[in-house]
């Protein structure tokens, strides 16, 4: 499949790396080198990192799975986070300067010359769009990155951000439990000709049945995972599960064939920390687990729109979130 018009050609099921620095709790860098390397090898082409997942960890360790590699992969990278060193969140900054400053550092860490499509992770509310973009215009006309994605940004700055520059793809979450975007923010996606990379698939493991972890999990703090709206939701998800084994799939297959039914256009970012997990992922992409529309129809009578309880951030991530206005 193709990111848009200018966009680059991608197997259909990308892998998002974040969950191997840390996020989720403790992580196995060995075997995160695998999942990698054995993705590449089962031909994802889609990796997506961020220079704040793990202050830096996470582009490092991309850039040793990928090596060697380079001509097989499209980096995805995110930028304007910013991290202090006990890991806290101090805002976000896409100043041009910054972004060009963040992008050199981005290229060493990851030991490329250039990247793939390059994105702020969120708007900051005190820089306009358009010279965010166009700063990252002047990167792509110097030859360090090659095309531009915005990331979880509303319809009026997905307008002015193309009006600067060809937009390759919005990367947003998207689920069976986050279906917010279907309202406008597909509808201009498709009106404008660009893509949209799809993370959440599996609502950051909600969907598949994954418990909150141990310290360094940061789904213990999230709405959809706590007290009685888990209860409620451990419910739809139940459901969910023993209709994905009626139809011969696991619930992350299920969650992913959703996905690729409602919008087939669209790529979704499967956060797989394990060989065995993106190995399960790449089950969904076989002809016999594509979803019918009676299929998708059963899957919202199980979970319609609100059937989930919880934002998907909690109240200062939400507030974040230009996508959500």
């Amino acid at each position: 499949m193709k990111l848009a018009t200018t966009g680059p050609e991608a197997f259909p099921l990308g892998l998002g790396c974040m969950g191997m620095s840390g996020v989720y709790g403790p992580s196995d860098e060995a075997e995160s080198v695998r999942t990698i390397q054995t993705a590449i090898e089962r031909g994802v082409t889609f990796i997506d990192t961020g220079d704040f997942y793990g202050m830096g960890h996470n582009e490092m360790l991309v850039g040793r799975a990928i090596a060697g590699r380079r001509d097989r992969v499209q980096l995805s990278v995110k930028f304007g986070a910013l991290r202090g060193p006990d890991g806290g969140w101090l805002g976000t900054d896409t100043r041009p300067a910054a972004v060009k400053t963040f992008a050199a550092y981005s290229l060493k860490r990851l030991g490329v010359e250039a990247i793939d499509v390059y994105r702020p992770a969120r708007l900051d509310p005190a820089v306009p769009i358009e010279e965010t973009v166009g700063a990252i215009a002047d990167l792509v006309k110097a030859g360090y990155v090659r095309h531009i994605g915005l990331s979880e940004v509303g319809v009026e700055t997905i307008r002015r951000a193309q009006a600067v520059h060809p937009i390759a793809d919005l990367q947003i979450e998207y689920s069976i439990a986050s279906r917010a975007p279907e309202a406008k923010i597909f509808p201009a996606l498709h009106e404008l000709g660009i893509a949209a990379t799809l993370y959440g698939v599996f609502s950051r493991g909600l969907l598949t049945g994954s418990k909150v972890g141990g310290k360094g999990d940061f789904r213990a703090f999230l709405p959809r995972f706590a007290g009685e709206q888990r209860a409620k939701n451990d419910e739809v998800v139940e459901r969910l599960r023993a209709f994905a084994a009626k139809r011969g799939m696991t619930p992350a297959q299920l969650a992913i064939a959703w996905v690729r039914a409602r919008e087939p256009g669209f790529l979704p970012v499967i956060g797989a920390r394990t060989v065995a997990q993106l190995t399960d992922a790449l089950g969904a992409v076989a002809d016999r687990m594509s979803l019918s529309a009676e299929d998708v129809a059963r899957v919202e009578a199980i979970a319609p729109t609100e059937a989930i309880g919880g934002a998907r951030y909690g109240a200062d991530g939400m507030r974040g979130l230009d996508s959500e206005r």
